[in-house]
């Protein structure tokens, strides 16, 4: 067992990151400024999208894009339960109905057959979930989209850099919302980004995301800049700081080398683990256009062997607790647990392990070593149960 504990998940944090703060610092300037226009530039050029806002979190961008495409009172959004929180909240802040159809029980992303059918006249956008950073199967949710006339916002919090058929995403749909929490591939500690090809889109997510004033209003306090402002709309509180930015820029520089990086591990703990009785790893279309945020999947006692794997020193999670079962959405829509069988039936069996750019070859080689030992037993245990 390993003397100490391995976290879940830790930033890859270099000198330049640190560096780029105390720059940040010492310039006077802290707040959304030139460095967070440098950093929305950088990232719409990287994934290859026209427009890019930067935004305090991935819930900020996807509240931003559904009031771009137009979701108000009374809409719905056709989503997946195989989510966190946010990605159905941020309906409910509109006074939407999120609308959900189960997962896929291989990849645990949007069904696109099961799209059509929850479809009705209230229905205004379709929002894919990339679980894991694994891109859903985007050209069917598309061409669904198309003849509907539907919009298509995809929370990709997990998809950076995901691939779908070469094609980045952050290209295919309407709006594409990223997320740099701490534990994702990219960090800026708290933070998010929008991307679209659209301008529309994009001049209303400027509006909206610093309370609603016009153009150009976080220049009021430079030089260049006037006191003078109006407001345009009633907008929110979402802007990223120049702070926050700076290391977002040099973890954007370095993001190939962090997928490279979850890439080797994701294959390591597959040629270790699959094939394993009770165990079931992840089932990939496409390794490389995979961003390895998550890796899951345990058929045996999931709760068990958490608590097993902690004593052990080795961090874990679980992605997700489906939307469907959360008290709000059960009291507010009645779901049961079984209305989304795949998704129910993952969520009782899923365990994420740790996977990030910081863990060492011996931190891989532990947690293999772990699963394997708590497996091991577990199938001792069961020999011996039945005997």
């Amino acid at each position: 067992m390993r003397s100490g504990f391995l976290p879940f998940s830790q930033p890859m944090l270099g000198e330049e990151e640190i560096e780029a703060v105390v720059g940040c610092l010492r310039s006077g300037w802290l707040t959304t400024g030139t460095v967070v226009k440098e950093f929305e530039r950088d990232f719409a050029a990287y994934v290859g999208g026209k427009h890019a806002v930067a935004v305090n979190s991935c819930t900020a961008a996807l509240h931003l894009a559904l009031e771009a495409v137009g979701i108000g009172p009374g809409d719905e959004v056709i989503t997946c339960p195989m989510t966190f929180a946010a990605t159905v909240a941020v309906i409910e802040h509109l006074g939407g109905r999120p609308v959900l159809v189960d997962c896929e029980a291989t990849s645990l992303n949007l069904d696109p057959s099961q799209i059509e059918a929850r479809i009705t006249p209230r229905t205004k956008a379709i929002l894919p979930v990339h679980f894991g950073g694994q891109p859903c199967d985007m050209d069917p949710i598309l061409e669904i989209a198309r003849a509907h006339g539907l919009a298509v916002v995809e929370d990709a919090a997990h998809a950076l850099p995901s691939r779908y058929r070469g094609r980045m995403v952050g290209t295919l749909g309407d709006i594409t919302c990223f997320s740099f929490y701490a534990t994702k591939t990219l960090t800026t500690g708290e933070g998010g980004m929008a991307v679209t090809n659209h301008d529309d889109y994009a001049e209303r997510m400027r509006l909206m995301h610093l309370h609603g004033m016009s153009h150009d209003a976080w220049k009021r306090y430079q030089q260049n800049g006037s006191w003078s402002y109006e407001i345009l709309a009633p907008g929110f509180k979402y802007n990223l700081t120049d702070i926050a930015a700076s290391i977002g820029i040099h973890q954007l520089r370095r993001c190939e080398g962090f997928h490279a990086r979850r890439l080797r591990i994701a294959r390591d703990y597959t040629a270790a683990l699959s094939g394993r009785d009770g165990l079931e790893t992840p089932r990939v279309a496409d390794e490389r256009g995979h961003a390895w945020h998550l890796t899951e999947n345990l058929d045996i006692d999931r709760d068990t062997f958490m608590r097993r794997l902690t004593a052990m020193n080795i961090g874990a999670s679980v992605h997700f607790i489906p939307a469907h079962l959360h008290p709000y959405y059960r009291q507010k829509y009645g779901f049961q647990p079984g209305d989304f069988p795949n998704a129910f039936s993952a969520f009782q069996r899923i365990v994420s392990l740790p996977i990030y750019p910081k863990m060492t070859d011996q931190d891989v080689d532990d947690v293999i070593g772990s699963v394997r030992t708590l497996v091991e037993e577990h199938r001792q245990c069961n020999v011996s149960s039945t005997a």
